[in-house]
């Protein structure tokens, strides 16, 4: 008979460009979840696709070392991985969640959605604490059938086994939910910004939208290594996309870096002509009072330098230059002292102080309050309170 030993030295490792493949597609997943985790210190969001990237990795870290044999160094972690698969589907659709609706998923939103990873997971402690020789064979079953099966003890408990007999359809519907889900949350950002075609362009909305698309994708592909293959004979496959998908995200990643612009190697107004995009202070002055410009709620740097066909960086630098102060303090500035003619003029006495605020192009209350305190000192009900008696 022959001895544990025996059955681990004939599994057969094998390096090919299918396996180089796999294990870049690993590295690379591996490298973008410890970036995210680290960029999520600063960005809670970004905290449930760093989580889904590590999911990935070590699931398809598994499926590398079962297809290319190095699992038989490793036999105690065989299959530990397959709970992971159940948490892309949710971390998925949570990463969607919070790029869309730029909040994380609530406790009381999320509870359920680990319901079936924590109860498979349960499920299997009986596996994960058997012997080697169970595992190996699990392996050999899935891989490697025609080299027989180890001894295991009579007293082995195999009740487990009537969860992980239908592991393959409860990954398909975990999938299909979370896809469902996913694109729900999709359309439903389409039609909330139905008439802002922007917003529908935008970088988070595309990208979400393809990340829907991913999921959808994924649960195809899987449909289809199941049906054709047997067992886990397929699973190279599935690993192959999740190469690709790896690599086309990191470009993605990338490829909306500031690295790429001149303006992240270059001085703040560095990329400005010495003579061809000058404005004087004075040609700033004449069009914003002439036009009341600072009026307008939508005001704002890129815009005035449009109206006046000006690089915005030019036009920062020369109200700092010759204001002694940046653009949005030269424009509110200009707001409050309009407010304060307006709050003591018979004309305005029918609005109210939040209604002038607005009308001297403040977006909100609070927005019109903050910038009167920091520019007057006293707010604007103390304000009137002060002119009164003088009036």
């Amino acid at each position: 008979m022959d001895t544990l030993q025996d059955f681990i030295a004939q599994i057969p490792v094998r390096h090919n460009i299918t396996s180089t493949i796999m294990l870049l597609g690993v590295a690379q997943n591996l490298f973008l979840s410890i970036v995210l985790f680290v960029k999520s210190k600063n960005n809670r969001l970004l905290l449930y696709f760093a989580f889904l990237l590590l999911f990935g990795t070590l699931v398809f870290l598994d499926t590398y070392l079962c297809y290319t044999g190095l699992i038989k160094h490793l036999l105690e972690w065989n299959d530990s991985s397959e709970v992971f698969v159940l948490l892309i589907g949710p971390f998925l659709y949570f990463t969607i969640y919070a790029f869309l609706k730029r909040k994380p998923i609530s406790i009381r939103m999320a509870w359920w959605h680990l319901i079936l990873p924590l109860g498979y997971l349960l499920s299997q402690i009986p596996f994960y604490t058997a012997p080697v020789s169970v595992k190996l064979n699990a392996y050999l079953g899935a891989y490697f059938n025609n080299l027989g099966t180890a001894s295991v003890p009579d007293t082995f408990n195999y009740s487990y086994h009537h969860i992980k007999d239908i592991f393959d359809w409860l990954i398909l519907c975990s999938l299909l939910l979370y896809t469902l889900l996913s694109i729900k949350l999709v359309k439903e950002e389409r039609y909330r910004n139905n008439t802002d075609k922007a917003n529908l362009k935008s970088a988070k909305y595309i990208f979400t939208r393809n990340s829907a698309i991913i999921l959808l994708t994924f649960f195809i592909l899987l449909f289809a290594v199941f049906y054709i293959y047997d067992d886990d004979g397929g699973d190279h496959f599935i690993a192959i996309f999740q190469t690709l998908v790896s690599f086309a995200t990191t470009y993605i990643i990338i490829s909306k870096s500031k690295f790429f612009e001149k303006s992240w190697v270059a001085d703040k107004y560095e990329t400005l002509s010495n003579t061809a995009d000058e404005i004087t202070f004075k040609e700033i002055e004449t069009f914003v009072d002439n036009n009341l410009y600072y009026t307008n709620s939508h005001a704002s740097l890129k815009h005035l330098a449009a109206q006046l066909g000006i690089h915005p960086n030019q036009i920062s630098k020369t109200i700092n230059s010759d204001f002694g102060s940046n653009y949005n303090h030269y424009i509110n500035n200009k707001r409050i002292e309009l407010a304060k003619e307006r709050l003591v003029d018979p004309k305005f006495s029918h609005l109210t102080i939040e209604a002038i605020g607005e009308s001297v192009g403040f977006k909100s209350k609070s927005a019109f309050y903050n910038a009167f305190k920091k520019i007057s000192g006293i707010s604007p009900f103390k304000f009137t309170k002060s002119i009164s008696p003088k009036l």
